[in-house]
Formats: structure tokens, sequence, C-alpha cells
């Protein structure tokens, strides 16, 4: 075995040099936290994992439209089944996202119409910003909760408004004898 050499001043590199100044000055270089949103939502918009053409695990989520109204087809987007966790009571699922970063959606969209008439149909991919993901998957939160116990006199009062129809009363009906 060949004797170890002493490390020479030009073995070290540099970024060491620095660091080494840095603590003997007594500023320790302090990695700063990314700040993360957590997102809520239900199990049933988690659609079934997928292998993608590279060999990765990926998972569909659909988002809702936010106007109850709104009868288009719903947007989406994939994500890796390992960030998806199921909360405690196992009804919903959360994830946490990075809140500085973005998140690529697609939506279907009509692009034109076929000359056999048929609808064909294409993708509008967007990228948006993770806290407006997370105020469109968690929209349902925004809800009017009002209950109808709390407007059955208002609904009573309709339904006494309303024309009531006539109800048809049930003839006995006869069996010719043999």
């Amino acid at each position: 075995m060949a004797e170890e050499q002493p490390l020479m001043p030009g073995d070290i590199p540099a970024w060491v040099k620095e660091a080494e100044e840095q603590i003997k000055a007594g500023d320790f270089p302090v990695a700063q936290e990314k700040k993360e949103i957590s997102i809520k939502f239900g199990k049933g918009l988690v659609g079934e994992p997928f292998t993608s053409k590279s060999g990765h695990p990926f998972v569909e989520v659909k988002i809702p439209n936010v106007d109850p109204a709104d009868k288009s087809p719903w947007a989406s987007f994939v994500i890796s089944p390992k960030m998806i966790h199921e909360n405690q009571f196992g009804k919903g699922v959360w994830m946490k996202l990075p809140e500085d970063g973005a998140t690529r959606i697609s939506k279907p969209v009509i692009t034109r119409t076929g000359p056999d008439g048929k609808k064909i149909w294409g993708r509008d991919v967007r990228e948006i910003p993770n806290p407006e993901l997370k105020a469109m998957l968690e929209a349902y939160k925004n809800r009017d909760r009002s209950s109808i116990l709390g407007a059955l006199k208002e609904k009573k009062g309709e339904a006494a408004k309303a024309p009531q129809a006539e109800k048809q009363t049930r003839s006995k009906r006869t069996v010719p004898e043999k």
C-alpha cells in the first residue's frame, strides 16, 4: 500500500473553504423551508392507477366544475399515487404540493364537428398555480349549506300555492266468471 500523502491546499474544493470560513464567522447556512399547501378532496375524484410509457405509476385526479349548472366534462391532472394520502376517517384524501409551484391540468373540449355530424374532441391543456388548484378542488366548501328544515315553512307555503293534481281512485276490476 502506498503511503498517504497529506492534503495540499489546492486539493480542497473552493466551496468547502467558503463553508469553513462561514462557520468560523458564525454564519450557519440554514436551508429555507419550502411552503406547502394541503389540498383535501373526496376519494371519488381519484381515478384508477396507471403506468406511463416511461414506467412510472400515476393516478388521474378529476376536478369538478365549480358551477353545478355547468355540465361540461371535468378537468383533470395526473400525479404520483404516493403523494395522495387517506385521511383518518377513510372517506377523503389529501395531498401536499409546493405553494410556489404549478400543475398542468387538461380539460376535454369540442374542437369541431366532423363531416358526419360527430363531435371531435380535443384537450385544453394549461398550467395553473397550486393555490388556484386548491381553490378548484375545495370548491365544495363554499356551497350553500342551508338546510331544508330551516326553510320548511317557506317550502310548505310554496307547496300550498301549487296547483293540486287530481288523484285517481283505483277501481276494483271485475274478473269475468267462467
